[in-house]
C-alpha cells in the first residue's frame, strides 16, 4: 500500500482560524503562528525535524547594503527543503545593523474627492535590527519553510481556504458607476463666495441672455458683492 503524499495531507489542513493579519499601509499581510504550524506537522509526522542554518556560529547572514537574511531547513519523511527570509521591520523594510532613513509618498484623505491623495513625500526611519527581530524572522522563515511541504501554502498564494474547503462563490455583479449629480449644490464651488457687503453667500446669477454666471465669476466682476448688494450700491450712486 502506497504511503499518502505528505504534501497532499498538509495542504488539506484548513488554517482559516489561525491566520494572523497585520496591516502595513494599505496592504494586509497574512501570517500563520509558528507554534500552530509546527504542532500540526508533528501530529502527523512525529519524526519531522528542522534546522536553523548558522554561519560562523551566527544564525544569520549580514550584508551592510542589503541587510540580514536567515535560513532554515525542514525534513519530513526523508525529504528536506530549505527556506530563507530577510529580517524586516513593521513596514516590511529590510533592517540593518544601524538605523537608516528612506522617503516614501505621504497620503491624506481629501473630503472633497472622498479618496486618499498624495500630498508630498515624508522621511521614515528603519531602526537597527536586534536579536529579537532576528528571532522573529527565523520563526517566520520556519513557517514559510513548512509551506513548501504544503502546510498553509495557499496563504502565501493569497487564497483564504484550501482547495477542498473553498466554497464556490457566486459571480459578483459589476458595480455600476454612480451618476454624477447635476444639482445646484454640486455645481457650486466647495467653499461659497461671501459678499463683501452683506457677508452672505453669493448665488449664481441668470443673465438676460439666459446663460448662468457662477458665483465666483459674478463676485470677481462685481466688486466682490452679491447681485442684490451690487444693485443697491448702483442705485445709491445714482
Amino acid at each position: 500500500m502506497a504511503t499518502e503524499n505528505p504534501f497532499v495531507k498538509l495542504f488539506a489542513i484548513d488554517f482559516k482560524d489561525h491566520v494572523e493579519v497585520k496591516k502595513s499601509g494599505n496592504t494586509e499581510l497574512k501570517y500563520v503562528s509558528w507554534a500552530y504550524a509546527w504542532a500540526e506537522v508533528k501530529k502527523l509526522y512525529p519524526a519531522a525535524s528542522y534546522e536553523v542554518k548558522k554561519f560562523n556560529g551566527l544564525p544569520y547572514v549580514y550584508d551592510p547594503i542589503t541587510g540580514f537574511m536567515v535560513y532554515t531547513s525542514v525534513t519530513i519523511e526523508g525529504v528536506s527543503h530549505e527556506m530563507w527570509l530577510p529580517v524586516l521591520d513593521g513596514a516590511n523594510k529590510a533592517m540593518k545593523a544601524t538605523p537608516y532613513t528612506y522617503t516614501t509618498p505621504k497620503w491624506d484623505y481629501n473630503p472633497q474627492t472622498r479618496r486618499r491623495e498624495k500630498i508630498g513625500m515624508e522621511e521614515r526611519t528603519v531602526e537597527a535590527a536586534s536579536m529579537f527581530d532576528v528571532n522573529k524572522a527565523i520563526m517566520r522563515c520556519l513557517v514559510k519553510n513548512l509551506a513548501m511541504f504544503g502546510l498553509g501554502l495557499y496563504v502565501y498564494a493569497g487564497e483564504d481556504l484550501p482547495e477542498d474547503a473553498a466554497p464556490q462563490p457566486d459571480a459578483e455583479p459589476q458595480r455600476q458607476p454612480k451618476p454624477k449629480s447635476t444639482s445646484q449644490k454640486q455645481e457650486q464651488p466647495p467653499m461659497p463666495c461671501i459678499c463683501a457687503r452683506c457677508n452672505q453667500p453669493i448665488k449664481r446669477v441668470k443673465l438676460k441672455d439666459g446663460s448662468i454666471m457662477q458665483a465666483a465669476e459674478f463676485a470677481a466682476t462685481h466688486e466682490g458683492m452679491c447681485a442684490d448688494c451690487y444693485k443697491a450700491t448702483r442705485l445709491n450712486a445714482a
